[in-house]
Protein backbone atom coordinates (compact mmCIF):
# COMPACT_ATOMS: atom_id res chain seq x y z
CA UNK A 1 0.00 0.00 0.00
CA UNK A 2 2.66 2.29 0.81
CA UNK A 3 4.86 1.69 -1.96
CA UNK A 4 2.07 1.49 -4.31
CA UNK A 5 1.84 5.63 -3.00
CA UNK A 6 4.98 6.73 -3.98
CA UNK A 7 7.20 7.58 -6.59
CA UNK A 8 6.12 8.32 -10.26
CA UNK A 9 3.01 7.29 -8.33
CA UNK A 10 0.51 9.24 -7.13
CA UNK A 11 -3.32 9.76 -7.06
CA UNK A 12 -6.82 7.60 -6.85
CA UNK A 13 -8.85 10.47 -6.30
CA UNK A 14 -8.07 12.67 -9.26
CA UNK A 15 -7.85 12.32 -13.16
CA UNK A 16 -8.03 16.09 -13.46
CA UNK A 17 -4.52 17.56 -14.15
CA UNK A 18 -3.57 20.31 -11.63
CA UNK A 19 -2.86 23.23 -14.09
CA UNK A 20 -1.11 26.57 -13.01
CA UNK A 21 -2.68 29.71 -13.55
CA UNK A 22 -1.12 30.39 -17.42
CA UNK A 23 0.00 27.51 -19.01
CA UNK A 24 3.81 26.78 -19.99
CA UNK A 25 4.02 28.12 -23.78
CA UNK A 26 7.00 26.12 -24.39
CA UNK A 27 7.13 23.33 -25.98
CA UNK A 28 8.17 20.18 -23.69
CA UNK A 29 7.60 17.65 -25.88
CA UNK A 30 11.93 16.31 -25.59
CA UNK A 31 12.38 17.23 -21.91
CA UNK A 32 13.01 13.56 -20.87
CA UNK A 33 14.91 13.16 -24.14
CA UNK A 34 17.84 13.36 -21.54
CA UNK A 35 16.74 10.60 -19.58
CA UNK A 36 16.86 7.94 -22.12
CA UNK A 37 19.09 4.41 -21.78
CA UNK A 38 20.14 2.50 -18.18
CA UNK A 39 20.73 4.66 -14.98
CA UNK A 40 22.19 3.08 -11.63
CA UNK A 41 19.38 4.27 -9.20
CA UNK A 42 20.01 5.12 -5.46
CA UNK A 43 16.73 5.59 -3.54
CA UNK A 44 15.47 6.73 -0.31
CA UNK A 45 11.83 5.85 1.09
CA UNK A 46 10.13 6.88 4.22
CA UNK A 47 8.54 4.22 5.04
CA UNK A 48 6.26 6.10 7.79
CA UNK A 49 4.89 9.42 5.96
CA UNK A 50 2.67 11.93 7.55
CA UNK A 51 2.50 9.88 10.50
CA UNK A 52 4.21 12.52 12.96
CA UNK A 53 6.87 9.47 14.02
CA UNK A 54 10.39 9.49 13.67
CA UNK A 55 11.07 9.14 9.88
CA UNK A 56 11.59 5.82 9.46
CA UNK A 57 13.94 5.48 6.02
CA UNK A 58 15.16 2.93 3.99
CA UNK A 59 17.94 2.64 1.46
CA UNK A 60 17.46 0.61 -1.86
CA UNK A 61 19.83 -0.12 -5.02
CA UNK A 62 19.27 -0.92 -8.84
CA UNK A 63 18.38 0.18 -12.06
CA UNK A 64 16.23 2.12 -14.30
CA UNK A 65 15.86 1.78 -17.99
CA UNK A 66 13.90 4.51 -19.78
CA UNK A 67 12.89 3.83 -23.25
CA UNK A 68 11.19 7.11 -25.59
CA UNK A 69 7.89 6.21 -27.29
CA UNK A 70 5.98 7.46 -30.30
CA UNK A 71 9.16 9.87 -31.63
CA UNK A 72 9.90 11.18 -27.77
CA UNK A 73 6.62 11.71 -26.97
CA UNK A 74 5.87 9.34 -24.36
CA UNK A 75 8.72 7.30 -22.33
CA UNK A 76 8.39 4.34 -20.44
CA UNK A 77 10.71 3.79 -17.36
CA UNK A 78 11.21 -0.11 -15.73
CA UNK A 79 12.04 0.62 -12.25
CA UNK A 80 13.99 -2.30 -10.18
CA UNK A 81 15.51 -1.75 -6.73
CA UNK A 82 16.02 -3.79 -3.92
CA UNK A 83 17.66 -3.46 -0.41
CA UNK A 84 17.79 -4.62 3.09
CA UNK A 85 13.93 -3.93 3.49
CA UNK A 86 12.81 -5.59 0.45
CA UNK A 87 12.61 -4.83 -3.35
CA UNK A 88 10.75 -2.29 -5.39
CA UNK A 89 9.89 -3.03 -8.61
CA UNK A 90 7.66 -0.51 -10.88
CA UNK A 91 6.99 0.80 -14.31
CA UNK A 92 6.20 4.08 -14.95
CA UNK A 93 4.48 5.79 -18.59
CA UNK A 94 5.36 9.49 -19.11
CA UNK A 95 2.98 11.51 -21.51
CA UNK A 96 3.45 14.37 -23.30
CA UNK A 97 0.02 16.81 -23.75
CA UNK A 98 1.10 19.44 -26.61
CA UNK A 99 -2.14 21.28 -26.37
CA UNK A 100 -1.75 21.52 -22.08
CA UNK A 101 2.27 21.84 -22.62
CA UNK A 102 2.82 19.46 -20.05
CA UNK A 103 3.42 15.90 -18.64
CA UNK A 104 1.20 13.13 -16.92
CA UNK A 105 3.56 10.54 -15.16
CA UNK A 106 1.75 7.01 -14.64
CA UNK A 107 2.77 4.47 -12.54
CA UNK A 108 2.11 1.08 -11.51
CA UNK A 109 4.06 -0.87 -8.44
CA UNK A 110 4.60 -4.66 -9.58
CA UNK A 111 4.13 -5.45 -5.57
CA UNK A 112 0.11 -4.99 -6.38
CA UNK A 113 0.47 -4.70 -9.84
CA UNK A 114 -2.32 -1.36 -9.42
CA UNK A 115 -2.19 1.88 -11.92
CA UNK A 116 -2.56 5.14 -9.53
CA UNK A 117 -3.89 8.36 -10.84
CA UNK A 118 -0.85 10.92 -12.62
CA UNK A 119 0.61 13.72 -11.43
CA UNK A 120 0.78 16.54 -13.92
CA UNK A 121 3.33 19.25 -14.74
CA UNK A 122 5.95 20.28 -17.06
CA UNK A 123 9.80 21.35 -17.28
CA UNK A 124 11.13 24.84 -16.95
CA UNK A 125 13.51 24.76 -19.65
CA UNK A 126 16.67 24.33 -17.51
CA UNK A 127 16.15 21.04 -16.54
CA UNK A 128 13.71 21.54 -13.52
CA UNK A 129 10.65 19.72 -13.35
CA UNK A 130 7.19 19.89 -11.13
CA UNK A 131 4.46 17.56 -10.99
CA UNK A 132 1.38 17.77 -9.02
CA UNK A 133 -1.74 15.47 -8.47
CA UNK A 134 -4.05 13.91 -5.49
CA UNK A 135 -3.67 10.41 -3.55
CA UNK A 136 -4.99 8.70 -0.60
CA UNK A 137 -2.32 7.96 1.88
CA UNK A 138 -4.53 5.20 3.88
CA UNK A 139 -7.89 7.48 4.31
CA UNK A 140 -6.65 10.65 4.23
CA UNK A 141 -6.90 12.53 1.06
CA UNK A 142 -3.06 13.98 0.34
CA UNK A 143 -1.47 16.39 -2.51
CA UNK A 144 1.87 14.97 -4.27
CA UNK A 145 4.76 17.05 -5.52
CA UNK A 146 7.26 15.44 -7.64
CA UNK A 147 10.45 17.14 -8.55
CA UNK A 148 12.77 15.87 -11.13
CA UNK A 149 16.57 17.87 -11.87
CA UNK A 150 18.73 17.13 -14.16
CA UNK A 151 22.04 18.05 -12.12
CA UNK A 152 24.24 17.03 -15.15
CA UNK A 153 24.16 15.08 -19.07
CA UNK A 154 24.92 11.63 -16.48
CA UNK A 155 23.07 12.93 -13.35
CA UNK A 156 19.08 13.72 -12.60
CA UNK A 157 17.83 13.65 -8.77
CA UNK A 158 14.30 12.66 -8.33
CA UNK A 159 12.15 13.86 -5.04
CA UNK A 160 8.73 13.02 -3.95
CA UNK A 161 6.87 14.92 -0.94
CA UNK A 162 3.49 14.79 0.61
CA UNK A 163 1.16 17.56 1.93
CA UNK A 164 -1.63 17.00 3.92
CA UNK A 165 -2.78 20.73 4.97
CA UNK A 166 -3.51 21.90 0.62
CA UNK A 167 0.39 22.75 -0.21
CA UNK A 168 1.10 24.68 3.23
CA UNK A 169 3.69 22.43 3.81
CA UNK A 170 5.14 19.02 2.41
CA UNK A 171 7.02 15.95 4.12
CA UNK A 172 9.80 14.46 1.27
CA UNK A 173 9.34 10.60 1.12
CA UNK A 174 10.77 9.59 -2.08
CA UNK A 175 14.83 10.87 -2.93
CA UNK A 176 16.34 8.82 -6.00
CA UNK A 177 19.51 9.56 -7.54
CA UNK A 178 20.02 8.26 -10.81
CA UNK A 179 23.23 8.34 -12.73
CA UNK A 180 23.85 7.06 -16.46
CA UNK A 181 25.29 3.91 -16.86
CA UNK A 182 28.24 3.88 -20.02
CA UNK A 183 27.46 2.61 -23.15
CA UNK A 184 29.47 -0.69 -23.67
CA UNK A 185 31.58 -0.37 -26.71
Amino acid sequence: MLIRSLLFAFGLTCAVPIVAATAPSRDGVHDFDFETGAWTTSVRVLRNPLSGAAPDWAEYQGTSIIRPLMDGRSNLVELSVAGPRGKIEGVALRLYSPQAHQWSLNYANMGDGLLTAPVFGAFDGNGHGAFYGHDMLGTRAILVRFVITRISPTEAHFEQAYSADGGASWEVNWIAVDRLRPVAA
